[in-house]
């Protein structure tokens, strides 16, 4: 891990190499984050997504990835966990249809299936995937 920041418990925010060991890692800080906040329910799948992300920017882009989790807010005011994982590479994604002996492709419908909602959102050095879970009640 290159560094992380924690903002005053409602964000926190690493960065990791663009080396193979950051997907492990960054799973493993994401999970222990939400733990952490009590998203238990939640970890694991948000995690898996990560893992998913990370991996593309590893497969495309070169340079440091940004790994962001945004807490919801208090109960009634939001019940949204956002997940951004940021890269250099400018190109937006690109979901494909993977053929059953594809070994990847999957990972866009992935996230796709499993969030609330996801997008991509260009950057000043790169941009940015994001997706939404939804907060267990």
């Amino acid at each position: 891990m290159i560094g992380v920041i924690d903002t005053e418990g409602d964000t926190v925010e690493w960065t990791f190499p663009a080396e193979p060991g950051a997907v492990r890692t960054a799973r493993t800080a994401v999970r222990d984050k939400l733990r952490g906040w009590g998203l238990d329910g939640l970890a694991d799948l948000a995690a898996l997504l990560v893992s998913e992300l990370v991996t593309n920017s590893l497969r495309h882009a070169t340079g440091p990835i940004g790994v962001r989790l945004v807490r919801p807010r208090p109960p009634g005011l939001g019940d949204t966990l956002r997940v951004e994982v940021s890269d250099p590479l400018p190109d937006p994604p690109r979901e494909r249809a993977a053929g059953p002996d594809d070994e990847s492709g999957r990972g866009l419908q992935l996230v796709a299936g499993s969030s609330r909602r996801w997008g991509t959102r260009p950057g000043d050095n790169g941009k940015t995937v994001w997706f939404e879970l939804a907060v267990p009640g």
